[in-house]
């Protein structure tokens, strides 16, 4: 078994940023990731463009400078790769965390399928991208169903079902478009989501009242088949023809792996963690949450730009801790 003072879960921008911290104020710490270094962002759409500025994905107030004013994936995937390495950065990649266990003593035991550590701190900053919320739907397990998107040369010339109408699904349908795919929209709700980037909600808007892109509002997916799709339309059932999904209706984080570690969450669908706000610690002493993962279903409440201070107010906390034992 192997000793740390604090275990990192997760190497997203926030855990990065959390081992800075550690690192500054001489913690021994160590970040373990599952995947690649920033997993969640390697796996973004190729082309994406960030909402925020580069100023604002900033870590540590360690400049990142990009071509335009709102970087894209590639160019966040240099920065913060470069942070960690030139910063020689304590992180196990490609290892993922089976369990997390609290013994009485109050020290934690993390499992992973590498290697099994023991620490007195905990943070958990596992992001929420790698669990979609799912439509429950006869053939959503068709291989032509996709929940996430990476690139549009993959359905040139297809008849592409988009579903949703956030930020990824509106990206994801007028780059598909653009590439020469034969696009429909299924939107739940009335019209294109509010949060979209105001840059490019007028271009799908356009794109559908001009007949580019063929849009269904206020329309359910019922059933998936090999070569169609049925539909809940306001006008009734409607059955198209179709050659592939993206299912891109959000994600949510893991819930069952923060109430196995004893976090307590709320009783309301929204599955919000308890915490304090002022240190970050949950319910479960020496234990905190760190980035998106804070905001339960409510994803959009928490991202980079305004959960970097997390890793400040978490590390002063357990540095405090130390200095009072």
């Amino acid at each position: 078994m192997i000793y740390k003072d604090l275990i990192i879960i997760g190497g997203g921008p926030i855990g990065i940023a959390c081992g800075l911290e550690a690192k500054k104020k001489d913690i021994d710490y160590l970040i373990i990731e599952k995947g690649t270094i920033v997993n969640s962002l390697f796996n973004y759409p190729m082309n994406m463009q960030f909402f925020s500025s580069s100023e604002k994905l900033e870590i540590d107030n360690i400049p990142f400078i990009s071509k335009e004013a709102k970087p894209k994936r590639n160019e966040a995937l240099e920065y913060y790769r470069r942070i960690v390495t030139s910063n020689d950065l304590c992180i196990n990649l490609f290892e993922k965390v089976v369990s997390t266990e609290k013994k009485e003593n109050g020290s934690f035991v993390v499992t992973t399928e590498k290697e099994i550590y023991s620490c007195k701190y905990v943070i958990v900053s596992t992001g929420f991208y790698d669990m979609p919320n799912t439509m429950d739907i006869k053939g959503e397990n068709l291989p032509k169903v996709a929940h996430y998107y990476k690139d549009p040369h993959f359905y040139s010339m297809q008849k592409l079902a988009v579903i949703g109408a956030s930020n990824s699904a509106v990206d994801a349908a007028l780059e598909c478009y653009r590439k020469g795919a034969d696009v429909t929209m299924i939107v739940r709700g009335p019209e294109i989501g509010r949060r979209v980037k105001y840059w490019v909600k007028p271009d799908i808007e356009n794109r559908i009242a001009e007949g580019s892109i063929r849009a269904f509002f206020n329309t359910t997916l019922k059933e998936v088949k090999e070569d169609s799709l049925v539909l809940d339309t306001p006008e009734g059932g409607k059955t198209i023809k179709n050659d592939f999904v993206l299912a891109l209706t959000g994600y949510k984080p893991n819930f069952g792996f923060l109430e196995k570690i004893g976090v307590k969450l709320s009783d309301d669908g929204k599955f919000y963690p308890q915490y304090n706000e002022n240190t970050m610690e949950t319910n479960q002493s020496n234990l905190y949450l760190a980035g998106v993962i804070c905001g339960g279903m409510d994803t959009h409440l928490w991202f980079i730009e305004n959960s970097r201070v997390h890793a400040k107010i978490i590390l002063e906390s357990i540095a405090k801790k130390e200095k009072n034992k």
